[in-house]
């Protein structure tokens, strides 16, 4: 399985707004100079998050987007499906109803395979939420500027 950059980009403007988390609406030029997004295609990775409730926005001169709840009830499997659909390894893993069924499925040796990736990938991107992302963050940031003062010596 590979992400779009859409399930990429809106990950990172995510992080974005949970690291801004507190501050107030904060404007998609600002969080796109930072993560090197282009502004319209950030409009358009907006767009199904706040219709998710994941994101609120405020018009006006000082106006902008910030996450609607706080970063520890935001997984980034909630992120990802908004914006990429069903994380699985194949369609026949995600099929609802009867009429989608695969003619194969019965005695595909294959789909328990691609149901236990589903599974796992569901149960790992669940389990992290965009706090979690902040921490491990915060954490490589300090680890950067210790390395760097070990190093001037």
């Amino acid at each position: 399985m590979k992400l779009s950059t859409r399930g990429r980009y809106g990950l990172k403007a995510m992080f974005d707004l949970a690291l801004n988390y507190g501050d107030g609406p904060i404007s998609l030029t600002s969080i796109a100079e930072r993560q090197a997004i282009s502004v319209n295609y950030l409009e358009q990775l907006i767009s199904p998050l706040r219709k998710a409730g994941l994101v609120e926005s405020v018009r006006g001169a000082q106006g902008g987007y910030m996450l609607a709840k706080g970063p520890t009830e935001i997984t980034v499997g909630v992120i990802l499906t908004t914006l990429e659909g069903p994380l699985a390894p194949t369609d026949c893993v995600v099929m609802d109803t009867e009429e989608e069924v695969c003619d194969h499925s019965r005695y595909c040796v294959t789909k328990v395979i691609y149901e236990k990736i589903y599974e796992s990938i569901t149960s790992v991107v669940n389990s992290i939420t965009l706090q979690h992302m902040i921490d491990d963050y915060q954490t490589n940031q300090e680890s950067l500027i210790i390395s760097s003062i070990c190093e001037c010596k």
